[in-house]
């Protein structure tokens, strides 16, 4: 897979953007805050309908032209996908409402036909790594379940619309647990939404546990190759609700523990989500929140048998997490069939020279990928060779010639 054109109207910083992208490596050159990260941001934008930087969308619309009335940002590319071009459009849409309001409409056109975004995600693909994804690792677990989330839904065509199933209903069973923890009722009420929640949320578990085993597998040996053999890297996925029956009288397991869901059935995981769900049911009226489902689950980075977000150093912190970034790329490969556009902003500078050989020999597998930089010295001269390089200026893309 990769791009064959990209134009941008509006886009953060980017007021005009129409270029062709060859299919190999791209630099992007420039000081910062002049636009380049705003080119990678609309690329994965296409990919995910979301951006890696804000989880607000009308904040992407240039600031300018946000001050209108009516506003409009529109990323359109072409691309091609196996043998077959495709031609994808998104439009962010300010427009008036009551007195001196605003509300964003985002519309999504894929080969000229409208569709809704959950649709749609997962038919161009893109991986993006950025300094401040160490928020996965060093975080809270709502930025695992993000990126597992937002990678989820590109390699597996029906995610997005099963998450945004268990979402709303997961809104509409709380919203009843607050109701009958303040005004008491019948909850027997809650049936219905535990079937819906438990009917989309045991689907959601089963993928990321099917997931988190195919992604480890890759990041493992990446990490092994980085580390030159000295350290082993595990990912522990947590859920909420664990459809491994524990052994009587064991409350948890260390996280060192190796726990292999991989023989579960989805029928196994709904049949024992909803009983968990039936026998704290009072629990959750008391609280008045489902405590327990995907929308909790966590996922963990073990070195050594040590969490790396509460032991590891800085050093194994950007190891992991280009280590994670690139078992994506491979994953997505394996899954798709499409190796995805690597997007990496700034990445080089975060790295030692051993590290920066090591990315730049994973990533030459791809088919397509685009780098940001301030200082094109941090590239070997060998690669700077074989690359396109385009100087990035006040919002002007600039190809060097």
């Amino acid at each position: 897979m990769y791009l064959n054109h990209l134009s941008l109207t509006n886009f953060r910083s980017l007021t005009r953007l129409d270029i062709d992208i060859p299919r190999r490596a791209v630099l992007l050159v420039g000081s910062n805050a002049q636009g380049k990260t705003s080119v990678l941001e609309a690329i994965y934008f296409l990919a995910a309908f979301t951006s890696f930087q804000t989880h607000v969308d009308r904040q992407i619309v240039n600031f300018h032209e946000a001050k209108n009335p009516l506003a409009v940002t529109r990323l359109v590319a072409d691309y091609q996908r196996g043998k077959t071009k495709h031609h994808l459009e998104a439009r962010l849409i300010l427009e008036p409402t009551g007195v001196n309001g605003q509300r964003l409409r985002k519309e999504i056109l894929l080969d000229g036909v409208k569709r809704h975004a959950n649709d749609v995600i997962g038919h161009f693909n893109a991986v993006i790594f950025v300094p401040q994804m160490s928020q996965i690792i060093e975080g809270g677990p709502d930025e695992r379940r993000r990126y597992l989330n937002l990678a989820l839904a590109q390699a597996v065509p029906a995610y997005a619309r099963a998450l945004g199933e268990y979402s709303q209903a997961l809104t509409q069973r709380n919203a009843l647990l607050k109701g009958l923890n303040e005004r008491g009722g019948d909850s027997n009420q809650l049936q219905v939404w535990d079937e819906t929640l438990v009917k989309f949320g045991a689907q959601i578990i089963l993928w990321r546990i099917q997931a988190v085993q195919e992604i480890e597998r890759f990041a493992s040996r990446i990490h092994h190759e980085l580390t030159r053999g000295t350290e082993i890297l595990r990912l522990a996925y947590e859920p909420a609700y664990d459809p491994l029956p524990k052994p009587n009288g064991q409350f948890g397991l260390k996280l060192d523990t190796v726990i292999d869901r991989s023989s579960i059935e989805l029928d196994e995981i709904q049949d024992g989500f909803l009983e968990k769900l039936k026998s704290i049911r009072s629990e959750e009226i008391a609280r008045g929140v489902t405590t327990i489902g995907p929308h909790r689950d966590d996922l963990r980075f073990v070195i050594n048998k040590a969490d790396v977000s509460d032991y590891g150093s800085r050093g194994q912190l950007r190891t992991t997490l280009l280590a994670l970034k690139l078992a994506e790329v491979e994953w997505m490969k394996e899954r798709t069939g499409e190796w995805p556009v690597i997007l990496l902003d700034e990445v080089m500078a975060e790295l030692d020279m051993n590290r920066r050989a090591d990315l730049l020999k994973y990533v030459g597998k791809g088919e397509q990928v685009l780098f940001t930089t301030t200082d094109l010295s941090l590239f070997s001269q060998e690669f700077t060779s074989e690359s396109d390089i385009w100087d990035v200026s006040g919002g002007v893309v600039q190809p060097r010639k």
